[in-house]
This record gives structure tokens, sequence and C-alpha cells, in this order.
């Protein structure tokens, strides 16, 4: 942490020439002096006794098939914290996206919902470090997110119908050191997970950077406790065995004896490094197999890597005999790391059916 960027409550007390800024749609350029001017937008019509200055843009419709620009800031600076929220309904059919310095190729890009751990499209809370999620659905990141000459996101609407989306980017303006490195996220998915096969988490990553978290949305397809399976970090070179090796799946996120308590529950948590903040069981009619929501931040254990990383978990449970089974569950991760630019190019993100939660 450093003066004017990372604040935090070790320094929080230390003055600093950072200039404070704030993006929404009250305020679309973050411009000085130049908040709640606005004349139109959606709540123009409540307002329309008060007149200027009362509500008149808190959000903002982004029509079907289209992509809005949320902030477009030219730095340096950092972005601090982002609030936002929408129907549920839009999680998995919105996807935001990040690019740091001018680059056309995205640092992050990811579905909206599980950004903020809430791949389900259903709500559940967080209570963690750098993801918070209130009810009812109010989405926060603290994701520190610098940048030297351009920081731009973008969410974009793959529905038909629109969406309205509430939002709220908070930033600095500062220098920013050579040593500060750039914030990445990225989705992967396997619909089913191929039998005797892994899930990656992450793939292709080049240049020195540090991994510092994991969200899976995962659903199991068979009966069974599921979370054998162990998650792998291949460092710097490494081909066919990685240097960290997990021991389960709930050991990762920092669980224990298939979170089971009290005897034949699941029992949920969130906690500021790691939670299975979610459970969604079968109803009997129309719901499908039980569906888990997990994070695990690397905030105090960041994993440093100099060159390359993969990162893959297995999906294995329990067959006869005491023997492992390998699953093919449905599982959707996302990976966040830090690194040096220029990053690789992600995989091209799946159209809106293989998006979709079925």
């Amino acid at each position: 942490m450093f003066n004017g960027l990372g604040m935090g409550l070790g320094n929080l007390s230390r003055l600093s020439h950072a200039k404070t800024r704030s993006i929404s749609p009250e305020n679309f350029t973050g411009e000085k002096g130049k908040g709640a001017m606005a004349v139109e937008g959606t709540g123009a019509q409540p307002a329309r006794e008060l007149g200027k200055g009362w509500k008149i843009s808190p959000s903002v419709d982004i029509k079907g098939e289209t992509t809005f620009t949320v902030a477009d800031i030219s730095g340096p600076g950092a972005i601090q914290h982002i609030w936002l929220t929408c129907h549920p309904n839009h999680w998995r059919t919105s996807v935001i996206r990040m690019y740091w310095d001018n680059e056309e190729a995205p640092s992050v890009e990811v579905p909206l919902g599980d950004f903020f751990c809430n791949g389900w499209c259903e709500r559940s809370n967080v209570n963690s470090f750098p993801v918070v999620v209130n009810p009812a659905g109010g989405m926060n990141c603290y994701w520190e997110l610098p940048f030297r000459k351009q920081a731009r996101i973008t969410v974009e609407n793959l529905a038909e119908e629109k969406m309205t989306l509430y939002y709220s980017v908070n930033y600095t303006l500062t220098e920013v050191p050579e040593d500060v490195a750039y914030f990445h996220a990225q989705w992967q998915r396997s619909n089913p997970v191929q039998y005797k096969d892994v899930h990656t988490i992450v793939e292709g990553i080049k240049g020195q950077g540090h991994y510092v978290g994991t969200y899976i949305a995962w659903q199991v397809n068979s009966n069974n406790w599921w979370g054998e399976g162990e998650l792998k970090f291949y460092l710097d070179g490494d081909q066919d065995y990685p240097t960290i090796c997990g021991t389960g799946t709930e050991d990762y996120f920092g669980g224990a004896w298939n979170w089971e308590q009290p005897a034949g529950q699941y029992s949920t948590y969130s906690t500021p490094f790691l939670g299975m903040h979610q459970l969604i069981k079968p109803d009997g009619l129309y719901r499908a197999q039980q569906r888990f929501g997990m994070y695990r931040w690397h905030v105090m254990d960041p994993i440093r890597f100099e060159e390359d990383l993969k990162v893959t978990i297995q999906a294995l449970g329990w067959r006869s005999g005491g023997r492992y089974l390998p699953l093919q569950d449905d599982i959707a991760s996302v990976a966040f790391w830090y690194q040096a630019e220029p990053h690789t190019s992600f995989k091209a993100l799946p159209g809106k059916n293989d998006l979709e939660v079925i």
C-alpha cells in the first residue's frame, strides 16, 4: 500500500495530494463540480415536480445486444470502489470488461454476476474483503484497480431486452509506482467436465505477476460427496506436475470434512478471505442438482509467478468400494490476478446459450 492509492487502516491518517472523483449516472465523466446536473434520465418522471438536482439520473437503461461505457478515465490513478446493481436475470447475460492504458483486448472479461461471486443468477450475500454483496443484490468491488494512462469499464447486454443498471465508480487520481501491476480476471466454464479430465480455471498467463483469487459456481451432477478434487498451480514452466497442489475442494476454500455441520447438512459461511456462501438445493419439482458458490482470496498469501501460470481443479467424488469417481459436473470459475502488461489474449467468451444457467 502507498499513500494516495491504497490507504488501508495503517496509513489512513496520512495526508495526500491525490484527487478523489466518482462516476455515476449523475456524473458520467467524474468531472469536478459536475454532479447532480442531469435534466433527463431514468428518474426524470418521479422528479418532475422537484427539478434539477433531485435524483433525475440514478441509473441507465442499456438496450438489448449493446455495450455501455460505464467509465472512461484518464490517469494516472486507481479505481478504489465499484458499486452496482441490476436484476439477477441479467447476471449471466451481461459481461463486465475492463481495459487499462488504451489496450484493445480487455484485462477483465467476466459475466457480471460471476465477477461478484453470484454466478447462479440468484442473490447470495458475500461478506469478504475485496468483494461484498449486500441485500438485495448490492454488488461491491474493492479490488485495487490501478492504471497509468487510461481506465475504461464497459457492460455488454447480451440479452434482447433492455437492462437497467445502477452504478458508481469511485477512483483517485495520483501517481502510480513502477512496480504496481494491473488487475486481470477471466471466466471459464466446463459443462460438463469430461470424464477423467479437469476444469481449467486459467491457463496461458505469461509474464510476471501474482494470483489473488478464485470464484467457482459448481453444479454437482451425481449423488454423494463430490469435493475430493485437488486444485493445482503450475508455475514458471511446470509441465506434468504442479508446484502447488491442494488436498481437496473444501480444503482449498478453507473448510473441512465436506462442510458437514451439523451432521447431514452443509454449512455455508462467508469470511474476509474465503467462503462457501451459496447452497441451492433441488426442490423436488423443477430444480436439478445441488449448486454451490465458493470463493478463495489470496490477499494474504498471493501466489507469485515470474514467467507463466496455469490453474486447474479436479471434479472428484466417491463410488462403491471406497474408490474415487471422476465426475462430470457443471463448473464455472473466475480467476483473479495481477500482472505486468502486456497480457495474452483471452479465449473468446461463449455465446448466450453456453453462458446460460440451465
